[in-house]
């Protein structure tokens, strides 16, 4: 009986080393392509002047950050939140002149480690560092960004 009991554990036990690899790697995709899709739906947002594709995609809790200069050189950090971002997704772009015909949207997940994420956004005129949180219900939004122009001097 002590036998039976031991091969029954053992053979569960490859089961779950078998279906765990696959299961990881599958949760891994569905990842990958929920961290793609909020980042997207961020810079899409602002090309389409959607406010809606920009709610679903940032954290309650969002703040973006770059550095800026002031009038006599002095830089600080500007600081943006998740309420302006929504307002700049619906007004940015309303006239649907300031990002090219096909605009340039490059997206690379740099890691990702359970419920957190780092990407970078390549867009027109300028770069985002992000931060991704899985939230407990299990969708991905943007919690941090580090941006800067490509153009440096823009920042005054």
């Amino acid at each position: 009986m002590k036998f039976i009991y031991s091969a029954a554990l053992l053979v569960m036990a490859s089961f779950t080393l078998m279906a765990n690899p696959f299961n990881h790697k599958e949760r891994l995709q569905a990842d990958q392509q929920a961290i793609k899709e909020a980042a997207k739906n961020y810079i899409v947002s602002q090309h389409i002047s959607s406010k809606e594709l920009m709610a679903g995609a940032l954290h309650a809790k969002l703040v973006k950050r770059t550095y800026w200069a002031a009038g006599k050189g002095q830089e600080f950090i500007m600081e943006t939140s998740r309420e302006t971002m929504l307002k700049v997704a619906e007004s940015y772009n309303k006239s649907g002149d300031k990002f090219p015909e096909t605009p340039r949207v490059e997206i690379e997940i740099l890691d990702i480690d359970q419920r957190v994420a780092s990407v970078k956004l390549s867009a027109d005129d300028w770069i985002d560092y992000m931060h991704l949180v899985k939230t407990a219900q299990g969708q991905w939004q943007i919690l941090n960004v580090l941006w800067q122009y490509h153009e440096i001097s823009k920042h005054k």
